[in-house]
């Protein structure tokens, strides 16, 4: 018997793997089609290869855009924004911002994590939020490089495909820096508290992206968001409302685009894909092919 089952699991027939949806869309103007793709910024190296389906749409498309031109992003001149919008140069500390009594709350939830805090003295809260997540990936082997914007950016420089920017640097950090006091100071708390559970929480998350669960994605990346209602309607809402403009405006073209933004925006019931069909544009989730295995 043990013989017979060894040579099922290796001599087997090939099977076919099942078909699954993925986290992106696509839409059909009157002479093109748009592809709609949602990001991770940061992945790991074992989250390779995508999915087939991403690559078609690569292959398909002339025209790639992301919420960075990134192609002719200089990280120079990046960090020297982040710097401008973020360090406090006035004297003041992150500590003087959030208060003796958030900043304690603060100091607990960063020694559980093992984040020194101290070295975020000179931050403003949001840029403090974002450093102790990039931290906290990073610990755990996630990297920009691996991320759906890299790869998407390497590959079309390489064959020569023009990158365009839904934003500007200057922009993205004005949403954040413009943030009132207390909903930085929550987004640092709550990124600190989400840290110490990242781990366990991040594969479902991975799994439902590549999967297309967007219910999952929904409770798992919006819900915390949406209960800030302004933080919510500043990072999401209002962006979206402006890139679904300008995708109508592109359904005029005859090139085909791929559009790459977080995957956050493409979910709910303010997600671009909801957006456009309120606006009455035919939108479709597309799914990775089954494949032989």
């Amino acid at each position: 018997m043990r013989t017979l089952t060894l040579l099922l699991i290796l001599c087997a027939a090939p099977a076919l793997a099942e078909t699954h949806p993925v986290t992106m869309w696509r839409i059909d103007g009157a002479a093109n089609s748009i592809y709609l793709l949602g990001s991770i910024h940061l992945l790991r190296e074992q989250d390779h290869p995508l999915p087939s389906v991403i690559d078609t749409a690569y292959e398909d498309a002339e025209v790639v855009v992301m919420e960075l031109d990134m192609d002719d992003l200089d990280p120079v001149y990046t960090q020297a924004a982040f710097n401008k919008a973020g360090v406090l140069r006035d004297g003041r500390t992150l500590q003087d911002l959030m208060g003796d009594e958030l900043y304690a709350e603060a100091e607990v939830a960063a020694e559980v994590v093992d984040i020194p805090l101290d070295l975020l003295a000179q931050s403003e809260p949001w840029l403090a939020a974002m450093t102790v997540e990039l931290m906290a990936l990073y610990r755990i082997g996630f990297n920009p490089m691996y991320g759906v914007e890299m790869t998407m950016t390497s590959r079309a420089a390489a064959d020569g495909k023009p990158i365009e920017g839904l934003e500007t640097v200057e922009e993205q950090l004005s949403f954040l820096d413009g943030l009132p006091l207390d909903v930085q100071n929550e987004m640092l708390l709550q990124a600190l508290r989400e840290s110490a559970s990242l781990r366990e929480q991040i594969d479902e998350l991975i799994v439902a992206w590549r999967h297309g669960d967007i219910e999952t994605l929904n409770n798992g990346l919006l819900e915390s968001i949406a209960r800030e209602s302004e933080l919510h309607d500043v990072l999401i809402v209002n962006r979206n409302r402006r890139w679904v403009d300008a995708i109508l405006e592109w359904l005029d073209d005859e090139q085909d685009y791929l559009i790459v933004v977080g995957a956050l925006h493409l979910v709910g019931d303010d997600g671009v894909p909801a957006l456009l069909e309120e606006r009455g544009i035919g939108i479709h989730q597309l799914s990775e092919p089954a494949a032989v295995r």
